[in-house]
This record gives structure tokens, sequence and C-alpha cells, in this order.
């Protein structure tokens, strides 16, 4: 308390001296003009630059991952084995593109052990052309499950007969294959013993 009223005194004693001291003329006008120059000058920096062009791909990595995910029959592309314009089971659903995924696995599994088999000697011109019959058909009917498909894509007994057509491709492909392993193992089995 003691400090302030010595502030004070400090102040009333002179307050003549004080008063008379003031800004010169102008002095105003000159700081408001200062202060609108500075407010027109707007520096762009490169730090603000970076800020807008992450802001920017942010933006556009978000639409496009948005686009991706509210569109699921156009993702998933890496995965399909057909082409993107015929229509297969993962255009119905995302339960039956898994199971489209599995037996379109499970069938080029297949076909790779035929072609192992044939390469090792196994399987003779006219099986192999047998072969090629047999998938050609299956190729067909493929082709005319997917026009019913296009043309009923809802229609479970489409549906069902398409999983019927992977069903019945791979058990004659695993038939087929298993019958083959059979005879190379009693061919091996047969050599050993001689």
């Amino acid at each position: 308390m003691k400090e302030r009223d010595n502030i004070e005194e400090l102040i009333l004693n002179n307050r003549e001296g004080l008063n008379e001291n003031g800004p010169m003329d102008g002095h105003f006008a000159r700081f408001e003009e200062k202060l609108k120059s500075q407010h027109k000058k707007r520096r762009i920096t490169f730090n603000v630059i970076w800020k807008v062009a992450v802001a920017v791909i942010f933006v556009l990595l978000a639409t496009n991952q948005a686009f991706i995910y509210f569109s699921p029959n156009q993702q998933n592309l890496f995965f399909n084995s057909r082409s993107s314009n015929q229509v297969t089971l993962a255009s119905v659903s995302a339960e039956y593109e898994e199971v489209e995924f599995y037996f379109s696995n499970a069938i080029n599994v297949g076909l790779n052990q035929w072609n192992a088999l044939n390469d090792d000697g196994y399987i003779s011109a006219e099986e192999q052309e047998m072969m090629d019959n047999e998938l050609a058909e299956f190729e067909e009917r493929f082709k005319a499950l997917q026009k019913d498909l296009a043309a009923n894509p809802k229609d479970e007994r489409v549906v069902n007969a398409m999983l019927e057509y992977y069903r019945t491709k791979l058990s004659v492909i695993n038939m087929i294959v298993n019958k083959l392993e059979e005879v190379k193992q009693n061919n091996n089995n047969h050599e050993t013993n001689i």
C-alpha cells in the first residue's frame, strides 16, 4: 500500500508536466495509416502453401476412399478373375463374392495340379483333349449363367445354378486329378518294387 501511495503522490505532483507532453499533431492519423498498410500486406509463406497442399491431398484421398467404400461392386478388382464387364456372383453380394473367390482359387489349384501332371507325362494327348473339351463346355455353361445372372441378379435359382456350376467344375477337376495322382502313386510304387 505504501508503494501505491507513493505512485499516486508522484502522479498528482507532476500532473501538469504529464499533461503537457502529448503526441505531436497528426500522430493518430499516421498511426492509423501504418495499421492499414500492415493489414494490406499479407505474406504468403511456404508454410501456408504446404498446409494448403496437404489439406487438398487429404481431402482428395478421403474422397477416393469414401468412393471405394460406398461402391463395393467396383472394389477388389484384383481378386476377380473375370473381366469387370462380366456379371459374376461378386456383383450380387459380398458373401457370394467370398464363395466365388474360394471356388475360383480351388479350381485354379486343381488346374495347376493337372498341368503339373501333364508336364510329368502322366496325361496323354487324348486325355488332354478330353479335358480341354470339358473345360470349354464348362465355360459355355458359365457364359450362359452370366447372361441369366445379368438379367435376374436377385433370382435365387440363378445364384444357386452358379454355385452348383462352381461345385460341379471343382468336383470334376478334383476327381480327375485324384485319379491321376493314384495312377502316379501306383507307377511310383511299381517302379520301386522292380
